[in-house]
């Protein structure tokens, strides 16, 4: 295991990633403003998942073949633009008694688990990124690599956890004041759209 000196760096660097606006905490921002802290904090559970498969994807040495096959890593992509899509697509044509805290009430939390599983797995990027950011905090004389990247990447989620529930909480509450009118709630559903078409756009053009 590595000293917990290099746990703690590797820890408070974890933070400053999650803190930095990217897609995954504006993916939670936007279904916390739309349907609530909870719903923020089972994506937010769902792409910690996600992280799980990336950092067992490393830790196996499966990441490396989204790095080499080119088409391996568009696939991936573009299956995740489209879900995007698809989210934007439910947010623009969503109606005002599917809103507020009874649209969170019916969603299946199930659902807003899949949601934050499915964004964070199809974006090959988030491999890539731990494939070359994990290994910088191993050692080999402090053992087997396998283990030291699995700490590594439970530290990562512990991170994304603390920052990403906290954005819950108050993107949540704060949205609460606006999901109690009805013009409101049809803001905050387009405006959500808006962040989902983005998102797709952005994961549609990165490259390796």
């Amino acid at each position: 295991m590595q000293p917990i000196d290099t746990l703690l760096v590797f820890f408070m660097a974890s933070v400053l990633l999650a803190l930095t606006p990217g897609p995954d905490n504006l993916f939670v921002l936007a279904q916390a403003v739309q349907r609530g802290k909870m719903a923020g904090i089972t994506v937010t559970l769902g792409l910690c998942t996600g992280l799980l498969v990336h950092t067992s994807a490393v830790a196996l040495g499966v990441a490396a073949i989204f790095q080499a096959s080119a088409v391996a890593f568009a696939l991936l992509k573009y299956i995740g633009a489209a879900y995007l899509l698809y989210l934007a697509y439910r947010a623009f044509t969503a109606g005002t008694e599917d809103g507020g805290e009874r649209q969170t009430q019916k969603l299946n939390f199930g659902k807003l688990y899949g949601r934050g599983i499915i964004m964070n797995v199809t974006n090959p990027k988030v491999s890539l990124f731990f494939l070359a950011f994990l290994p910088q905090f191993t050692d080999p004389a402090s053992g087997s690599l396998v283990p030291q990247i699995l700490v590594l990447g439970l530290l990562f989620i512990l991170s994304t956890i603390l920052i990403f529930g906290g954005i819950s909480f108050l993107a949540g509450g704060i949205g609460g004041y606006f999901r109690k009118s009805a013009k409101s709630q049809l803001v905050l559903n387009r405006l959500a759209g808006g962040v989902f078409v983005a998102l797709a756009i952005k994961l549609a053009l990165v490259r390796r």
